[in-house]
């Protein structure tokens, strides 16, 4: 035996012997240390939110990212506000309306900008298409005249009746024919009609004037979306640190009337959005989840041990425990972060291992020793060694992620293992003062499990057709990684169907709006230029945005046609004289005028052209005989909408020249600092929801520049470090762990009989993922350090009992609580899977798959592989 191997021995064992002395004192030491731990944690305590500090800020694409935020600050955590209305007009007077509520509000709201709308794109808009594009709008435009005329003098339902008698007229006159303008008539009849319904109807005079082109009333812009990005002050201090501006967008939406009742729709995706759903679907069911965690856990505890004192035991050393390794994780690392909080079921895991190690083991001694004090003493002596090496090589194992750059799980790594030492000298203190105290009565049945003796002959005359059979599943497990899913893109971890989550796929349906694009950062404006030629030539690119894009071609063209327009136009968009709003006299009188118009055309002009006339006329006839109200309401509702568009008109023929200088300073600070950095946005051609479109897209890209950052980048490049933080680790914790193992057990046989089993339910669990099509991603892969962790210890239990002689492993008190250890770790991190969450869902079925391999592992695969034990085979010899 190592003087290492001894040490392990007697010094737990001494720990043991020196609680039971003074148990009570033991009792209230521990609560002192607890108490401590307690208020320093209370004191300390403090958990970020901010997913980026979870990798390093050192490696390669960590720095470029840095350099692109340094350089525009205003793009980081944003959030971004969808307005969609019923008709172009009202997205537009919604978002015109909710950008200045939001801007007012500095406390909330550090920066509020309209990427495609606001006063400069309002005016200049139309430059930005081709030549013909703004003929078409211009004519457009000159075309409606007529109608503009009498609606921009008296914009009300006076004007919209005006209107109409200058078209009927005209028809009169022979100009037009009365099939040419049932569109505008059937409009306008529908939205009557609709009105005094009581439907609420949303009237949109852009659509009305759409000559087909797609450029709306003058070649504006006529989506019904806009788009409001803003940047909120965040408290990560709080789990979900936007919320406040969350909230304050949605408020400043209801006291403006934005909401579906009056036609618009006003939602909210983007980085904080998205983060902060994320969190609160964390929420959603966690009391339930736990509240199964617990039952679970009580119930296999008390399966084990067959004792409610017993049980109370190891809950109350587990609390303790968990309660002084926050204190110290706080001390060692200063905060918590999204992964090591994970800390808490992996403590809790682990440490219900050593307990029902400890109080199994109890257990069985009963029978031979004088009292509880002498059991314990001797369950001591017999675990201290295996204990501590489990405990040892927990910690080294986690130790192991400390070089690596995956900052989250290294933190969690800290914790998790100075939380290994504090459980296992719970375990060896605090636990058997708690059983002496409470008095546990003696087992009244058999502890280890006699009825699985000729399963223990099968393994050992079987022994040969099990190992070949465990080979041959780690053979194709092996042969089928290749194929296992490995999905590091942080959206597939969240809720599709959560509302932010569902309006980013929306808007990603959109090729020009969608957010997996990649920001370039350029070190000059010349050199921007020349990467934006370059990049556009790729096939993996759609197109790119630079600041150069806002400074459209043929300026000279374009702005002579809109001259031109704006001096035919100038005084019917911008009349000397507006009416006074109409009385309610007037409106029926202007109503009936137009009444008496359309039954003169109707009458000269009979036929199936007359359709849409026909409807008019009735709908304006139930309008004269509605009540005030109704026709008020109908006022509004032809008018709000008419006011947008004249508005934009007004603007759009005011376009001038634009230049680098004449640029709004707040929209060139998007693309180019002070210093001259410039940033290009770039594109992506195809589906920008396949990763392995995005993934030749950023390589491409990356092969023009390293200098990029975004959505993409991030994704791919966070995949591949966490990637290699994983097999870095494994590595490390392989050696590591080998050579403790090795130091105290002197054998490199039984290194290997430790750690090949463990290695098996690695490559097993792997194998049953692609059987069942579930990826590896973020959240699920922290199951494989605990996988590690549990294998380790179980398969140290197994090989140490074995080197002294142990047979009939399955039989013995330790297979029980190897079993029921499994069970516990198992059952309560299996409750993960009933989150609404999907990462902490796919976690929990990762933990319970990798638990259950490494049960059979260790039940089955081990005893077959360790075989008889050194002292039967000299016996045999």
């Amino acid at each position: 035996m190592s003087s290492a191997h001894s040490l392990l021995k007697t010094v737990p064992a001494s720990l043991v012997t020196v609680s039971l002395r003074r148990p009570w004192l033991t009792l209230a030491l521990a609560l002192l240390v607890t108490i401590a731990a307690l208020l320093t944690a209370m004191q300390r305590m403090a958990i970020t939110t901010d997913t980026s500090q979870l990798i390093s800020p050192d490696v390669a694409w960590r720095v470029e990212e840095r350099r692109m935020e340094e350089a525009f600050p205003q793009l980081r955590d944003v959030m971004l506000v969808l307005i969609d209305g019923k008709t172009p007009e009202l997205a537009e007077d919604g978002a015109a309306r909710l950008s200045a509520a939001l801007a007012a509000d500095s406390k909330t709201f550090r920066r509020v900008t309209r990427p495609d709308g606001g006063d400069f794109l309002a005016r200049e808009g139309l430059l930005f298409g081709s030549v013909e594009d703004v003929r078409s709008a211009t004519r457009t435009m000159v075309d409606a005249q007529p109608l503009l005329g009498p609606l921009a003098a008296d914009p009300s339902l006076r004007g919209v009746a005006g209107s109409l008698s200058t078209m009927l007229d005209g028809v009169n006159r022979g100009e037009v024919t009365l099939g040419r303008i049932d569109k505008p008539l059937n409009a306008l009849a529908t939205a009557i009609d609709g009105s005094l319904a009581g439907k609420n109807p949303a009237f949109s005079w852009q659509e009305l004037f759409d000559n087909g082109s797609g450029g709306g009333s003058g070649g504006l812009a006529v989506p019904k979306r806009r788009l409001i990005l803003v940047q909120p002050v965040l408290d990560h201090a709080a789990l979900m640190a936007g919320e406040n501006a969350a909230d304050g967008v949605m408020r400043a939406a209801r006291e403006l009337k934005l909401d579906e009742a009056h036609g618009v729709r006003v939602r909210l995706t983007g980085e904080v959005p998205l983060a902060d759903e994320e969190f609160a679907t964390l929420q959603e069911n966690i009391g339930a989840v736990a509240m199964v965690m617990l039952g679970a856990m009580l119930l296999t505890l008390w399966l084990a041990t067959r004792s409610v004192k017993l049980v109370a035991a190891i809950m109350v050393a587990i609390i303790a425990g968990l309660i002084v390794t926050a204190a110290v994780g706080l001390l060692a690392v200063g905060r918590f972060n999204l992964i090591s909080v994970a800390f808490i079921p992996l403590f809790v895991g682990l440490g219900v291992d050593f307990g029902i190690q400890i109080c199994v083991r109890f257990n069985a001694e009963r029978p031979d020793s004088a009292d509880a004090a002498e059991a314990l003493k001797k369950a001591a002596s017999e675990l201290g060694a295996p204990l501590s090496l489990a405990a040892g090589a927990i910690f080294v194992g986690f130790g192991a992620f400390l070089p690596t750059a995956y900052i989250g799980i290294t933190e969690l790594g800290v914790i998790a293992g100075l939380g290994m030492i504090i459980a296992l000298f719970a375990s060896l203190t605090l636990l058997p003062a708690l059983i002496v105290v409470l008095g546990p009565s003696a087992p009244r049945h058999e502890v280890g499990f006699p009825w699985l003796a000729p399963v223990d002959r099968l393994l050992e005359r079987k022994r040969r057709w099990v190992l070949w059979s465990f080979a041959l599943a780690m053979g194709l497990s092996i042969a089928a990684l290749p194929w296992v899913q490995f999905d590091f893109n942080p959206l597939h971890l969240r809720d599709p169907n959560a509302p932010a989550m569902r309006t980013l796929s929306d808007l990603t349906q959109d090729p020009d709006r969608t957010p997996n694009t990649i920001d370039v950062l350029a070190k000059t404006p010349a050199e921007a230029q020349a990467l934006k030629a370059k990049l556009e030539r790729l096939p993996e690119v759609s197109h790119v945005v630079a600041l150069g894009t806002f400074i459209p071609d043929d300026q000279d063209a374009k702005l002579a046609v809109l001259q031109d327009a704006s001096l035919l136009l100038d005084v019917t968009l911008n009349p000397f004289d507006v009416l006074p709003a109409p009385t309610d006299a007037d409106m029926i009188a202007a109503t009936e005028g137009t009444r008496a118009k359309l039954a003169a055309v109707l009458s000269a002009h009979p036929g199936p052209d007359g359709t849409a006339a026909r409807k008019l006329d009735t709908a304006l006839d139930r309008l004269a005989k509605a009540t005030p109200e109704q026709r008020s309401a109908v006022d509004r509702m032809l008018t709000a909408p008419l006011g947008v568009m004249l508005n934009q008109m007004r603007s759009a023929l005011q376009a001038e020249p634009i230049t680098r200088e004449s640029l709004p300073a707040d929209f060139a600070q998007d693309w180019e600092t002070p210093s001259g950095l410039s940033r290009l946005q770039v594109f992506p051609s195809g589906d920008a929801h396949d990763n392995r479109v995005l993934r030749r897209f950023r390589d491409a890209v990356a092969k023009v520049t390293p200098s990029i950052s975004g959505l993409p980048v991030a994704t791919q490049a966070a995949a591949s470090t966490v990637a290699f933080a994983f097999v870095e680790a494994g590595i490390i914790a392989f050696v590591l762990v080998s050579g403790l193992l090795f130091l105290v057990l002197r054998s490199v046989r039984e290194v290997a009989f430790t750690l090949a089993p463990v290695i098996l339910s690695i490559f097993l669990t792997l194998g049953s993922c692609l059987v069942i099509g579930q990826p590896i991603n973020f959240a699920n892969i922290i199951a494989f350090p605990l996988l590690f962790g549990v294998g380790v210890a179980f398969h140290i239990y197994f090989v140490m009992a074995w080197s002294v002689g142990a047979q009939n492993l399955l039989q013995s008190s330790l297979a029980r609580a190897v079993m029921f250890s499994a069970f516990a770790t198992g059952t309560a991190f299996g409750s993960l899977w009933l989150s609404t969450h999907p990462g902490t869902a796919s976690m929990g079925k990762i933990l319970m798959i990798s638990l259950i391999w490494t049960l059979i592992c260790a039940l089955i695969f081990e005893p077959a592989l360790l075989g008889p034990s050194p002292e039967a085979r000299s016996k045999r010899a």
